[in-house]
């Protein structure tokens, strides 16, 4: 067993470790804890970059970041995802929605992290077995129509933790709004997410979640089916600086970047959504601070890059993403859903 003296930083070892899963350099952000949240569960939206609030479709798996994309055309639809993540982690979840009135929706979802399997040591370094820590959230959502146009939502989270013999809670919120102009296919969004914080520690510390202010913009231009998307993310603090490694040998300069430039470009994610008719779709993703915070001479040329794809047959909706932000890290994340109020 491990000693009690020992619990702080058992834990600390872990949630840089679970950290470094999404974010190779968890330095630059503010809160290295509960970064798992930033993690989509829609293969659409981690194919447009992983961070997106403005895409409108009728998939209740879109919803995931923005619960104001929510609604009642939605029906009754239940959806599975399954994501195979970076260094043998895995995660998946399953996600259900159901109209409430002619004016508003609800979801319900329970969503799975496990980080694989761990080296159990006492506080002399000794081997006492394996651990498997992980996350699992459960979420309960809903939204209204203010009116024809403008649409709000809140997404209340239950987050448990378990890291060997030690475990946390913690509630979290989202809250959103978006406006939608159909007649231009214009798309606009804000978000404050993971408004909330622990109700359980681990010990004696308390760790922070990772709140962040949102804002999206999405529209596509006359007859040209593609979508285009901009997402200005991490808006709580300006400076996110990294450090560029150069080619890895040992004679290589380690280059603080915190230029206005780079500050800028790692608060925005851009993607494109090809949209030829309403039952297929490809989507392109660029994440210049996912490429950054990969910054190693073995990234790979793809880093920050996503890609998607969706079909949709009669009731049933299928969706692929692939990433690859770093030689040894590539990502794969499946969708399976259904409309029950079809098949009815």
């Amino acid at each position: 067993m491990i000693k009690q003296t020992h619990t702080s930083s058992l834990i600390a070892t872990v949630i840089l470790t679970v950290s470094f899963l999404y974010s190779a350099v968890a330095k630059a952000d503010s809160s290295p804890a509960y970064n798992y949240l930033n993690i989509p569960s829609s293969t659409r939206i981690y194919g447009l970059g992983g961070i997106n609030i403005t895409t409108v479709d009728d998939d209740v798996n879109v919803t995931d970041q923005n619960p104001a994309l929510l609604g009642p055309e939605f029906g009754r639809q239940i959806a599975l995802n399954y994501m195979r993540y970076i260094a043998g982690s895995n995660f998946a979840g399953t996600r259900f929605s159901s109209p409430a009135g002619e004016h508003g929706a609800w979801s319900a979802s329970v969503q799975y992290y496990g980080y694989g399997k761990m080296d159990y040591t006492d506080e002399d370094g000794n081997l006492n077995g394996e651990f498997s820590p992980k996350d699992i959230t459960f979420s309960g959502m809903y939204a209204h129509d203010f009116t024809d146009r403008l649409r709000g939502g809140i997404n209340l989270k239950f987050l448990y933790s378990s890291y060997s013999d030690y475990t946390a809670l913690a509630i979290a919120t989202d809250l959103g709004i978006n406006y939608y102009d159909p007649e231009s296919d214009l798309s606009l969004s804000a978000v404050l997410a993971n408004l909330g914080g622990q109700i359980k520690r681990f010990d004696s510390r308390y760790d922070r979640l990772p709140f962040d202010i949102r804002l999206g913009w999405a529209q596509s231009f006359g007859s040209f089916p593609v979508r285009f998307s901009v997402t200005a993310w991490n808006l709580t603090k300006w400076k996110l600086p990294y450090y560029e490694t150069g080619d890895g040998s040992g004679d290589a300069t380690i280059k603080l970047k915190d230029s206005f430039g780079s500050n800028l470009m790692r608060h925005l994610v851009f993607a494109a959504d090809f949209i030829p008719s309403e039952t297929f779709n490809i989507g392109i993703g660029y994440n210049y601070k996912t490429r950054t915070d990969m910054s190693a001479y073995s990234r790979s040329i793809l880093s920050g890059l996503s890609l998607s794809a969706g079909l949709k047959v009669k009731a049933f909706g299928i969706g692929i993403a692939f990433a690859q932000p770093h030689n040894g890290a590539t990502t794969f994340m499946f969708n399976l859903s259904t409309n029950l109020s079809e098949l009815l």
